[in-house]
């Protein structure tokens, strides 16, 4: 069983708690069947980490400014790069033959932007498995928690699904060829224009 923590964090990744939202203890406490001591627990954890923050006398999900979000894209970039290059060396064929079927699957969702954030973060965290490094995957685990911060997907970008799907198709490429160096280029390329596509979605919502 999942403790309040896992449970919590599930549930901002899912976007049931969604960033500005109030984090309610006993609220908590009562959906997740627990009770109230460790979801408090769970709360000064997640607080510590800049996942929820204090607004009043009240607990928010965090959400990020443009200075973060271009620290977070900056450190995803760097160790997405190395889980890369490692999977280059060390995907195993099944690893390997079950990301090109994640990129085939992604095809028949294509429209539908919440359920390709769901596999592109599927996607890159099977990369990270093959990088065949537990500590580079649980750096890249707390990133991701970060990433459940941003309340938009880039992928909802008009004519973004397509072209990301086709970034991920030059990653495999890359590692099918056990080419390090082309798989970095082709990640670093791929979080790139991710990071454009928020950006620019950002500021169209400038007011």
């Amino acid at each position: 069983m999942k403790d309040a923590y896992a449970l919590i964090v599930e549930a901002i990744d899912d976007g049931i708690y969604k960033p500005g939202d109030r984090l309610v203890e006993s609220e908590l406490a009562e959906r997740f069947g627990v009770s109230r001591t460790p979801v408090r627990e769970a709360l000064q954890r997640l607080e510590t980490q800049t996942m929820v923050k204090r607004d009043g006398r009240s607990l928010i999900v965090s959400t990020l400014d443009h200075n973060q979000l271009s620290e977070l894209y900056t450190v995803r970039t760097e160790l997405e790069a190395l889980a890369a290059r490692l999977a280059a060396r060390h995907a195993t064929p099944e690893e390997l033959r079950v990301l090109q079927s994640m990129i085939e699957d992604d095809r028949k969702v294509l429209g539908d932007p919440e359920a390709l954030a769901r596999s592109n973060w599927r996607f890159h965290h099977q990369i990270h498995l093959a990088s065949h490094n537990r500590y580079l995957v649980q750096q890249l685990d707390m990133v991701h928690r970060n990433m459940a911060l941003m309340a938009r997907t880039s992928l909802a970008a008009e004519g973004r699904d397509r072209a990301a799907l086709a970034e991920h198709q030059a990653v495999v490429d890359a590692l099918v060829s056990g080419d390090g160096a082309a798989a970095d280029a082709a990640l670093r390329a791929h979080i790139s224009k991710a990071f454009e596509t928020r950006l620019r979605e950002d500021a169209r919502r400038e007011p």
